[in-house]
C-alpha cells in the first residue's frame, strides 16, 4: 500500500476535527477584536458574493430548459414536422452532448489564462441562446441534419458553463462552503424542469399557428430570446476572479477575499509546484486511475438520469393530452429542488459523500422498479417522484470530485473540465436507452438504468474504499510521529 504522500498527487486531504465553520471562522468563540472585525467582513463578502453567484441558478435554469426543449416540442409535432425517422430524434439529444464532450476541458484551460471569466461564460450563453433561436428557423425549412448540426453547436457552447460556473465557485469559496453553494447552483435542474414545463406547456398550447408559425417553434424562439437575454446581463452580474478587480467590493472585502484563498490552499497539504494548467495537468489525470474510475462512476450516473431527457414522454405514457402531461411534470422536479438542497445540506453538514449519494440512487432505482411493475396511472405518477428525487445524486457526486481533485487552481479547473468530459459520455450514449420502439412500458429502458445506477454506486464504494486507507495510512503514520491529527478524505 502506498503511502498518503505517494498517493496523493492529485488529490488533497480534507480538514478533519480542525474544521472551519461554514462562513469560514473557527468555530471556537473568540473575543480578539481583530477576531470579531474579520467575522464582520466575511460576513458582509460572503453576503455579497452570494448575491452575485446566485444569478448562476438562473443561467443553469436557463441552460436545462434549451437542453430538454427538444423533448417538450416532440409532444407538439417536432418530431413529425422533420421527418425524422427510427433513432433520429435519439441522435437529435446526443449530438447536444457530443459537442460537450469536445469543449468542456479546453474551456476549463482557457478559464485558467482569462481575467474576465463573467464575459466568456456570458458571451457563450449569448451564443447558445442564439443558436437556439436559430433553430427554430433551420426546422421552418424542415431539414432535420441542419437542426441536429445546431443541437451540437449548441452543447459546444453550453459546455463551457457548467465546469466553468463550478471552477468560478471554487475560486471564491472555501472548501467547506463550497458544497452547498454548488448544490443550491445545481438545484436550478428542478426549478428548470418544474418552469420549463410550466412555460412550455403555454407556449404549445396557445401559440399554435400564430404569425404561421407551429407551437413547438415558437418554443424555441421564446427560450433562446431569454437565454440571450440573461447571457448579457451576465457580463454585468457575474463576479470574476478574487485576485482581480471587484469594485462591488470594499477594498477590505476584497483584500479578505485573496486570504481566504490563501489560506484555504495552504490546507491542502504539502505545497505542489506552480501548475501552468497546461498540457501536463491533463495528462497527469489522464494516467491518474483515479480519475478514471470516478469519471466512469460519474458516466454511469449521468446515464442512469437519463430519464430527464424524455420527462415529457413518460409523462405522456399515462395517456393524458400533451398539456396536461407537461403540468404533470412540474410537480415532481419542485419536490426535487426541495429534496436537493436539503440533502446536499445535510451531505455538508454531516461531511459524508458517499452515503448521501446512495441514498439518492436508491430512490431512483425504486421509481424505475415501480414503473416496470405496472402501467397503473397513480403508481406510474408517484414513480415519476422518485425518479426526479435522485437528480441530487449527481449533485453529490459532483462536489465530491471537486472536494477531493482539488489542488491548484489550474489543476482543480481541468480536474472539473475533464471529470465532466468523461461523465459527459454517459449523457451522448444515453438517448439510445429510450427507443420509442420500447414504449409506452420502457420496461428494457429501467432496466438499463438500474445497472446503470448499481455499478455507479459500485465504482463509488470502491472509491470510498481507497480513500479510507489514505485517511487510515494518515493516522497511523500521525501516531508514530507524535503529531495532532491533521486533514482527511471526505468519505
Amino acid at each position: 500500500m502506498s503511502s498518503p504522500s505517494e498517493s496523493s498527487s492529485l488529490l488533497h486531504l480534507e480538514v478533519g476535527e480542525s474544521a472551519q465553520s461554514v462562513y469560514g471562522t473557527s468555530p471556537s468563540s473568540n473575543d480578539d477584536p481583530e477576531c470579531i472585525s474579520r467575522k464582520v467582513v466575511e460576513r458582509n463578502l460572503l453576503r455579497k458574493l452570494d448575491f452575485r453567484t446566485a444569478y448562476l441558478v438562473l443561467i443553469y435554469i436557463l441552460n436545462q430548459m434549451d437542453r430538454n426543449n427538444a423533448a417538450a416540442a416532440r409532444l407538439r409535432g417536432f418530431e413529425e414536422d422533420l421527418g425524422m425517422k427510427g433513432t433520429q430524434f435519439n441522435t437529435l439529444i446526443s449530438s447536444l452532448y457530443i459537442g460537450y464532450v469536445f469543449m468542456q476541458t479546453p474551456s476549463n484551460l482557457i478559464l485558467t489564462r482569462i481575467a474576465r471569466p463573467s464575459l466568456y461564460l456570458s458571451s457563450c450563453m449569448s451564443l447558445w441562446g442564439l443558436l437556439t433561436t436559430l433553430i427554430g428557423v433551420f426546422c421552418c425549412i424542415t431539414i432535420y441534419y441542419q437542426a441536429l448540426y445546431s443541437r451540437f453547436l449548441v452543447g459546444f457552447l453550453e459546455a463551457t458553463f457548467y465546469p466553468g460556473a463550478v471552477y468560478l465557485l471554487s475560486r471564491w469559496y472555501k472548501r467547506e462552503e463550497l458544497g452547498y453553494r454548488t448544490a443550491f447552483f445545481t438545484a436550478g435542474i428542478g426549478v428548470s424542469n418544474a418552469f420549463g414545463s410550466l412555460l412550455a406547456s403555454g407556449i404549445l398550447a396557445t401559440m399554435e399557428g400564430f404569425l404561421g408559425y407551429a407551437a413547438w417553434r415558437w418554443l424555441f424562439f421564446i427560450e433562446g430570446y431569454l437565454t440571450v437575454l440573461v447571457g448579457i446581463c451576465g457580463m454585468f452580474i457575474l463576479p470574476n476572479y478574487p485576485s482581480g478587480p471587484a469594485s462591488w467590493l470594499t477594498p477590505a472585502e476584497h483584500a479578505l477575499a485573496r486570504k481566504r484563498m490563501e489560506e484555504d490552499s495552504e490546507g491542502h497539504g504539502v505545497a505542489e509546484p506552480t501548475s501552468s494548467g497546461g498540457f501536463s495537468d491533463v495528462l497527469s489525470l489522464m494516467t491518474d486511475w483515479r480519475a478514471w474510475l470516478v469519471g466512469t462512476a460519474l458516466s454511469c450516473c449521468n446515464a442512469s438520469l437519463s430519464f430527464n431527457m424524455f420527462f415529457p414522454t413518460l409523462a405522456a405514457t399515462m395517456g393524458y393530452s400533451p398539456t396536461i402531461s407537461l403540468l404533470l411534470c412540474t410537480p415532481p422536479w419542485i419536490m426535487s429542488t426541495i429534496t436537493a438542497v436539503t440533502v446536499a445540506r445535510h451531505s455538508d453538514a454531516t461531511r459524508e459523500r458517499f452515503g448521501h449519494m446512495v441514498f439518492a440512487l436508491l430512490m431512483l432505482i425504486t421509481g424505475y422498479v415501480l414503473a416496470m411493475s405496472t402501467m397503473n396511472i397513480t403508481v406510474r405518477y408517484i414513480s415519476l417522484f422518485f425518479m426526479a428525487q435522485a437528480q441530487v445524486s449527481n449533485v453529490i457526486l459532483l462536489t465530491w470530485i471537486s472536494n477531493t481533485f482539488a489542488r491548484s487552481s489550474s489543476k482543480r479547473a481541468i480536474a472539473i473540465g475533464f471529470m465532466n468530459c468523461i461523465g459527459t459520455s454517459g449523457n451522448t450514449l444515453a438517448p439510445y436507452i429510450w427507443p420509442s420502439s420500447w414504449g409506452p412500458t420502457y420496461t428494457k429502458s429501467y432496466l438499463i438504468c438500474i445497472v446503470l445506477a448499481s455499478s455507479c454506486i459500485s465504482l463509488s464504494w470502491v472509491f470510498r474504499r481507497h480513500l479510507k486507507r489514505l485517511n487510515k495510512a494518515a493516522g497511523e503514520e500521525e501516531r508514530e510521529l507524535n503529531l495532532t491529527k491533521g486533514y482527511r478524505y471526505l468519505l
